[in-house]
């Protein structure tokens, strides 16, 4: 059976997984990459060392699969979105990648903010930017790094760097081309978009946009000997990891509400009509005439992450390889069966009110244990979630939740999920999601499937529905409130919070 390569980079690791036609895994390897914070507000990573992190992932990946590389038929990439990844004129990188994470944009969003800016670039991009979009990034560096500005001879995201590593093409998808500068209607570039950022000398460096399985090149000698794939294999466009996620678990369907509870949080409605809301993205979808609407924050299990990293170290260096998530699962168990004041506001590295708000633990007490927070962490996520999930169901119709990351895999906090939205959630046995939808995209460039949403529903995905308790429901529905009420609350403070540490607000 022929094989795919699906290629996933997140914010903190790449992954190459290798799929068989009909959805079966048959290898992940992954590798870390490292992070640069050399500012306050500002994340990025070396461009080189992903590419060879990538490199090294694949040819792990190929020698696990115990399949020749010759049966890899196609490989595509995806990647998390925004952020900045530019090259020069001579097509080398231009400074290390700005990552989604990154907030040093602040004040140019709040001056924004300000003026016209969000409503011109809402009635034309179908958006308004935010502190990691690229349009923001751009207009900071004009401002603080001409230097660097002037050198820009292409503006690529994440994945598009992985792609010309594999191929030495440049270009885009759909997707990841409407995170700043196409008109939304008529889902392509629009020099006006780019007028409203101060940004028109930029538009000849944006990226030619092709579908996400239109053939994008062939794999280089180059990138054959670094990652051990077949000189020539096609590679596919690929697509944002938002949209490729979803894709991966059956979320490019009418009436289907995807969330993907990973770093950011990831809550999204494909629909065949656009509608334009401040608390959403309306981005294109992979086909014409289909637009992918997203209500995100960087608000979801990083929270848990730093919280596992600050306060559970012993027993990271104890586990001997096994689960940590498992050995702390007794702890969040016994808490969930009893009632707690403890409410989390899981904003450590940004949140649906901005880039100023903070975390914070409120209600916490001198009886409450590790147990205790870690379920107020995993309700916090939940209820974070349950902001974007309420302002999609506002402006669309949905029939059916998906929910795939990290989270999906802890039969808990599913169960919360379906509680705390009091819906039934549906996750899939397919854990690398992301992935799986870069390769559903490879296999239907290369003709195994009619489209990346006919190969969605011809591999082989075994699902579980888990539905909401009413007593738990009524429950989270109270907290909820109160937690919105505190967050309201909290707003006019969180700036003379930054300003004690002396930090610019």
């Amino acid at each position: 059976m022929p094989s795919l390569l699906g290629i996933d980079n997140g914010l903190t690791v790449t992954k190459a997984v290798i799929f068989d036609a009909d959805g079966t895994q048959l290898s992940v390897a992954r590798r870390r990459v490292p992070q640069s914070m050399p500012h306050a507000r500002w994340v990025e990573r070396d461009m080189s060392g992903l590419w060879q992190a990538t490199a090294d992932a694949i040819k792990e990946a190929i020698a696990l699969s115990g399949r020749p590389a010759e049966d890899i038929k196609a490989v595509a990439a995806t990647a998390h979105g925004d952020g900045l990844y530019l090259l020069d004129h001579d097509r080398q990188p231009l400074g290390s990648g700005i990552l989604s994470l990154d907030s040093r944009a602040g004040d140019v969003v709040e001056r924004w903010s300000a003026g016209t800016v969000f409503t011109d670039a809402l009635a034309t991009t179908g958006q308004t930017p935010h502190v990691s979009a690229p349009s923001a990034l751009l207009a900071w560096l004009k401002q603080n790094d001409p230097d660097r500005y002037g050198r820009i001879g292409h503006v690529l995201a994440c994945k598009d760097w992985l792609r010309f590593c594999l191929t030495g093409t440049i270009g885009t998808d759909r997707t990841e081309a409407s995170t700043s500068f196409t008109d939304f209607r008529a889902q392509a570039y629009a020099p006006e978009a780019l007028r409203i950022f101060g940004l028109e000398d930029l538009f000849n460096a944006l990226p030619p946009v092709a579908h996400s399985a239109d053939i994008a090149g062939q794999v280089t000698a180059d990138a054959a000997e670094r990652t051990g794939l077949r000189k020539g294999t096609p590679v596919a466009c690929g697509l944002h990891d938002v949209a490729a996620s979803a894709l991966g678990m059956g979320g490019h369907e009418d009436g289907v509400l995807a969330i993907v509870a990973g770093t950011y949080s990831i809550n999204e409605v494909v629909s065949s009509q656009p509608r334009v809301d401040r608390r959403w993205f309306c981005r294109n979808a992979i086909d014409a005439g289909r637009w992918n609407n997203m209500s995100i924050s960087p608000a979801s299990t990083a929270n848990y992450d730093w919280f596992l990293d600050t306060f559970c170290r012993a027993e990271q260096d104890r586990t001997d390889g096994g689960s940590l998530h498992e050995l702390l699962a007794g702890e969040i168990d016994a808490a969930l069966k009893k009632p707690s004041t403890i409410l989390f506001h899981p904003y450590l590295f940004g949140s649906p009110y901005g880039d100023l708000a903070s975390g914070s633990f409120v209600g916490l007490h001198g009886w409450h244990n590790r147990g205790d927070m870690l379920k107020a962490v995993l309700e916090g996520i939940a209820f974070n979630h349950r902001t974007h999930v309420e302002a999609l169901r506002d402006g669309f119709a949905v029939s059916e939740i998906r929910l795939t990351g990290g989270g999906s895999r802890n039969p808990a906090f599913v169960q919360m999920f379906a509680d705390v939205l009091n819906a039934p959630v549906t996750v899939t046995s397919t854990d690398e999601t992301a992935a799986l939808g870069a390769a559903l995209c490879a296999g239907a460039a290369v003709g195994l499937f009619k489209t990346p949403q006919e190969g969605a529903r011809q591999v082989g995905m075994t699902e579980r529905t888990y539905q909401p308790v009413p007593a738990s429901s009524a429950v989270f529905n109270e907290r909820f409130s109160l937690y919105c009420r505190i967050a309201e609350q909290l707003k006019s403070h969180w700036p003379d919070i930054e300003r004690l540490a002396g930090v610019n607000a």
